[in-house]
């Protein structure tokens, strides 16, 4: 054995992963492919597509190697630990299969070897897979993975192979080359998919910035409904924050607003034209617009040539669309679709949230003193503030409060039960005290101590979230210190007792006794003096809420409710 052979052997290996590189690369522009995997549970179709892939690239490493001694050196390995490490356990089988019995019918004293080291290979991927997911694995990992399925191969040959002293020779002169071009090709796989994995992830963290960005610039004007003028200064946001080259805003009906390129004829009252816009108002759902020819602008040198319509709902009602142009055709990205989705959903809340806003204007003073215990615009301003923070320094987290706080609005606005389950409130309470210890960090504590016994006793839905926002907002804010907001429950004299208790800042005797008087405690008894008049009017007046509380101590809210499961 000459070391002039190995070092030969081994760099001619190396020169065929460029094959390995090329696919990893082309693997990785499946933006498509990288959600199913690293987001969500694969499903069949496409554990099935990584098989046939990885499967053909495994037994392509067995033609991308050299025939020595009546045997292979290859790279066939790389293909069935990487689709283990993709698709888990089965996935990383089946490719080493594909690879194994390809390599199995080429024949040869090695053939049986070769075909179950490239099998095992797989599952060695596949368990890896279990603990370390490629989109978590180490490159000393991955390398580490790589020289233990080659030993196993070498091993097998030695074991399987006849006659021995010809699988000795052999082992002698490839193992060293194998060991070390299989393990590289491993960490190169690697390495370039989870590069292109976390390059995807932080475009898609700097779109919900910018989303979350122009929601809250925009909240002051969409409060007011969707009209020319709210419709005219959020498109002017949404030009000057993103990098499209035209924003329009429509009803549906005509077009509210047009800003950007174009606007000299793409004019504020002009019906719609586009097909696709009319589509996304019919069904709506997102489209994609390619040409200039299905822009349809009849004005000749126009120069919109794609853009992605997404339509905005109030409710599941379709009342307008957002339309996001591009200057050149075919240029709607996955990332300009992102953004488009972003903005349309956040916009689309907004106007729900007027809508609810203007019905509550027509009721009684009491009916909107509810809702806005409910929906308090501050949270909303607040929440989005936080999370437009997170983006920058942990987009993953703000990703999370992002979900938490659509969950929280959906139960608010979607919540049709009068009495809920005691397990029920907490649990909507989750979504808003998650949202609120992001905001303030260290400084706020939550702790609750419910027995589970009593999680199916009925309560008036929302009468915890504006106590617990009262506590925060008036008791631990103020302060300089940090704080605690504690939630307990006890029977006592075949009632419910709930108790929500804050060591903030407290409140002044000559205010206690006044405060659940609807109007005298202004903003901070709004919340109070809801629940407590919701609570008279559900259950009579022995029923309601009481405060206890000394100023620079704290503050204890006391609910007393009758027993009903």
């Amino acid at each position: 054995m000459e070391l002039a052979q190995i070092n030969n052997l081994l760099f001619t290996l190396i020169k065929s992963m460029s094959v390995i590189a090329v696919a990893a690369y082309l693997l990785g522009l499946e933006t498509n492919l990288f959600n199913k995997l690293f987001n969500q549970r694969p499903k069949w179709q496409t554990k099935g597509f990584l098989v046939i892939f990885f499967g053909i690239l495994s037994l392509s490493g067995t033609y991308l190697g050299i025939e020595i001694q009546g045997a292979y050196a290859n790279i066939r390995a790389i293909g069935a630990v990487v689709a283990g490490l993709l698709g888990g356990p089965m996935v990383g089988i089946l490719a080493g299969l594909i690879g194994g019995l390809h390599r199995f019918l080429l024949g040869g004293y090695t053939a049986f070897a070769c075909a179950l080291s490239t099998i095992l290979a797989g599952l060695i991927g596949g368990i890896v897979y279990k603990y370390r997911p490629l989109n978590r694995i180490s490159l000393r990992e991955g390398f580490t993975v790589g020289v233990v399925v080659e030993v196993i191969e070498m091993t097998f040959v030695l074991i399987f192979s006849n006659p021995y002293s010809e699988a000795l020779v052999l082992v002698e002169t490839i193992a060293l080359p194998m060991i070390l071009s299989n393990a590289l090709g491993i960490v190169l796989f690697i390495d370039i998919l989870q590069k292109s994995f976390r390059k995807k992830e932080e475009a898609k963290a700097r779109q919900a910035h910018k989303a979350l960005k122009i929601a809250n610039n925009s909240l002051c004007y969409l409060s007011e409904g969707l009209n020319h003028d709210s419709a005219s200064e959020t498109a002017k946001i949404i030009l000057e924050i993103t990098e499209v080259t035209a924003v329009a805003i429509t009803n549906q009906e005509e077009v509210l607003a047009h800003c950007g390129a174009g606007e000299d004829h793409h004019q504020a009252g002009a019906g719609i034209l586009t097909d696709a816009t009319k589509l996304a108002l019919d069904q709506g759902e997102l489209n994609i617009v390619s040409t200039a020819d299905e822009v349809g602008c009849p004005v000749d040198g126009c120069p919109l040539g794609s853009a992605v319509i997404v339509p905005l709902k109030q409710d599941q009602e379709v009342i307008g669309t957002l339309k996001l142009y591009k200057r050149t055709e075919q240029s709607i990205t996955d990332v300009d679709i992102v953004l488009a989705r972003g903005i349309g959903e956040l916009l689309s809340t907004q106007l729900y949230l007027s809508r609810l806003k203007k019905e509550a204007q027509l009721t009684t003073e009491a009916e909107l003193k509810a809702l806005q215990a409910q929906i308090h615009p501050h949270f909303l301003f607040n929440s989005l503030n936080t999370i437009v923070s997170f983006c920058r320094t942990d987009p993953d987290q703000a990703r999370k409060l992002l979900m938490r706080l659509s969950k929280f609005f959906r139960k608010t606005l979607t919540q049709n039960s009068k009495i809920v389950t005691l397990k029920q409130e907490l649990d909507y309470m989750q979504d808003y005290m998650t949202i609120e210890k992001a905001r303030y960090g260290d400084k706020l504590n939550i702790e609750i101590d419910i027995p589970d016994r009593l999680l199916d006793y009925k309560v008036p839905s929302f009468t915890l979230q504006p106590l617990v926002e009262n506590a925060i907002k008036h008791g631990l804010a103020p302060q300089a210190q940090a704080g605690t907001v504690e939630i307990k429950a006890e029977i006592v004299d075949s009632n419910l007792i709930i108790e929500i208790i804050d060591d903030g800042v407290g409140i002044a005797d000559n205010k206690v006794e006044d405060i659940l008087e609807v109007g005298s405690g202004q903003d901070v008894g709004i919340g109070l003096s809801n629940v407590d008049q919701r609570l008279d009017k559900i259950y009579g007046n022995e029923y309601g809420v009481e405060i206890k509380s000394k100023l620079n101590k704290g503050t204890k809210v006391i609910i007393t409710l009758p027993l009903k499961e």
